[in-house]
C-alpha cells in the first residue's frame, strides 16, 4: 500500500521549505551533532531529499546558513557599546552547550566557507581582546585564536555528556581556561 505524499506545490514553496530544512537542521544539529544523517534533516523539515539538495548542495551549505543567525547574534553582541569578553564568551558558551554542533564546526572545520565563519567570530574576539589587554584584564599573549581553540574544546567535551549537566561543567571548565586568560 502506497502512503500519502503531499501535494508538491512547486516554487511556491521553495522559501516555506528552505526555512523549514534550517529549522531541521538547527534541531537535528543541535540534538546529533554535525554528521547527523541529512536524511533525518529532510525528513524532520517534511521534505523529500531533493529539495534538501535544491536548496543546500552539500552538508557544509546547509551548515552555514544554520550557523549564520548563530553569528549574526555573536556580531550584535560585540556591536553593543559596553560588550566584553566575558560577555562574549557567555553567549558562545550558552551556544556550546545548545548547539555543540555550532562551535565544533565553526573552531574545527577545514572548509573555506566554514573557515570564513570561524574568521569572523576570531574578528570580533580579537576587538574585545584588545581591549581587555588595554585594560590589563587579559595576559598579552592570549590571542582570539586561543579562545576559539578553548571554545572548541569545551563544545568537544559537552557534545560527549547529557545536556542537563552541560551548563556545570562549561562553567567548570572555563575556571580552568580562565586561569591562563587573566592577568
Amino acid at each position: 500500500m502506497f502512503s500519502a505524499r503531499r501535494p508538491n506545490r512547486g516554487p511556491s514553496a521553495a522559501a516555506e521549505n528552505r526555512a523549514a530544512l534550517i529549522a531541521a537542521a538547527r534541531e537535528v544539529f543541535a540534538a546529533d551533532g554535525y554528521d547527523a544523517p541529512l536524511t533525518s534533516i529532510a525528513r524532520a523539515a517534511g521534505v523529500g531529499q531533493g529539495s534538501l539538495y535544491r536548496h543546500f548542495p552539500d552538508r557544509v551549505s546547509l551548515a552555514l546558513a544554520v550557523f549564520e543567525d548563530g553569528v549574526r547574534e555573536i556580531e550584535v553582541l560585540a556591536a553593543e557599546p559596553g560588550t566584553t569578553l566575558d560577555d562574549m564568551l557567555a553567549l558562545m558558551t550558552e551556544r556550546a552547550i545548545t548547539s555543540t554542533a555550532f562551535i565544533d564546526v565553526v573552531s574545527a572545520s577545514a572548509d573555506a566557507r566554514l573557515t570564513h565563519v570561524r574568521d569572523r567570530v576570531s574578528e570580533l574576539l580579537e576587538g574585545l581582546l584588545s581591549g581587555e589587554r588595554e585594560a590589563g584584564r587579559v595576559r598579552e599573549h592570549v590571542t582570539a585564536d586561543d579562545l576559539v581553540t578553548a571554545i572548541g574544546m569545551i563544545a568537544a567535551l559537552l557534545a560527549k555528556i547529557p545536556a542537563d549537566t552541560r551548563r556545570e561543567t562549561a562553567d567548570r571548565a572555563w575556571l580552568l581556561l580562565r586561569k591562563g586568560i587573566d592577568v
